[in-house]
């Protein structure tokens, strides 16, 4: 098969050709149709996220058709199309693992970071961390919604209940998100750099209330936001949007450094919390929602020899929604 891999951090990705093995037990292969790229990939072919599996294939945002089944495999069968996000295996076993909480695993497998992923023709995934994809969406529709979807999901529940919803950083996640709250009556102000009047323009089709730039206050306070651009100094400017008693959630994996600060902007009972992952649950609940809302992705294409040119321009800010690789052969 065809793949994009990754020889050292900090360096574009190689198109390589690699042996299509069998599935092992437990575990599905899978055609693969689209691969969104997700920021997370960027941090691991930058380096900000440390010890990726040498010469790893990036991709978590995993759409395909099952081309071969593992022994003990009974949730699928040949030809039946899943999805395959982030978290690709937990160890089952440690008292995270056992209380439900499969995202904080001491042990956990990640897809595109320790295990192979869907930069490729073909990808392996334990069964266990597969989910059957709504017929809703086209495979390229699909694919944001396996790390932009559940990842944004998660940081929502967070701040479901919030009358007037910031999200700063309004890309994949962001725009995802934002149809989710929108549905659910909230009204969402989004944040955007400066000059960015695509994302602007992007946000208040998809019924946000105001968008403007990041360092800008709303016209009101709000009571919950959600950072997904990876910029520590947005993390004060946000809280000093949040009315007392607000809910400020970090929905990246990887952040710059969060600057000081006075205690003035955290006084009030304001919250400040992370989002580490998702759970198989999260994923459950998500692909039924969904298509219910229903959740329109905005995607871009590209080949998959072009994943360095996609790369390079989601890295610039240069695409509005989600960039989606389509595999050919």
């Amino acid at each position: 098969m065809t793949a994009m891999a990754l020889d050292h951090t900090g360096a574009p990705l190689e198109c390589v050709t690699r042996a299509v093995r069998a599935p092992k037990r437990g575990h599905i292969l899978i055609r693969v149709g689209a691969c969104g790229i997700c920021r997370t990939d960027l941090h691991v072919i930058d380096g900000d996220l440390p010890d990726p599996k040498p010469h790893i294939i990036p991709g978590h945002e995993i759409i395909g058709r099952v081309a071969a089944i593992g022994p003990s495999v009974k949730a699928f069968k040949i030809g039946d199309r899943v999805g395959v996000p982030w978290l690709g295996a937990a160890c089952g076993r440690c008292r995270y693992c056992r209380e439900g909480h499969e995202n904080l695993c001491d042990h956990p497998g990640f897809t595109g970071y320790t295990i192979d992923g869907g930069y490729a023709q073909y990808a392996t995934a334990d069964a266990e961390y597969a989910f059957k994809i709504p017929a809703k969406y086209t495979d390229a529709q699909a694919a944001p919604l396996m790390c932009a979807g559940l990842i944004g999901y998660r940081a929502w529940k967070l701040v479901r209940n919030a009358r007037r919803l910031g999200i700063y950083g309004f890309g994949a996640a962001a725009h995802i998100v934002a149809q989710l709250a929108t549905y659910h009556g909230q009204e969402v102000y989004a944040f955007t750099r400066k000059r960015d009047k695509a994302a602007q323009k992007l946000a208040r089709d998809l019924g946000a209330v105001w968008a403007g730039a990041s360092e800008t206050l709303p016209p009101r306070l709000l009571d919950g936001a959600i950072i997904f651009a990876p910029v520590g100094q947005l993390v004060p400017v946000a809280l000093a949007a949040l009315e007392k008693g607000g809910t400020l959630v970090l929905g990246g994996i990887h952040m710059t450094e969060i600057p000081a600060m006075p205690y003035a902007l955290l006084w009030g009972e304001r919250v400040v919390r992370s989002v580490a992952n998702l759970t198989r649950q999260d994923a459950i609940e998500f692909l039924k929602i969904a298509p219910r809302v229903p959740i329109h992705p905005r995607v871009t294409t590209f080949a998959l020899k072009d994943a360095n040119t996609a790369i390079d321009q989601l890295r610039a800010g240069n695409l509005t929604g989600a960039a989606v690789l389509i595999p050919s052969g």
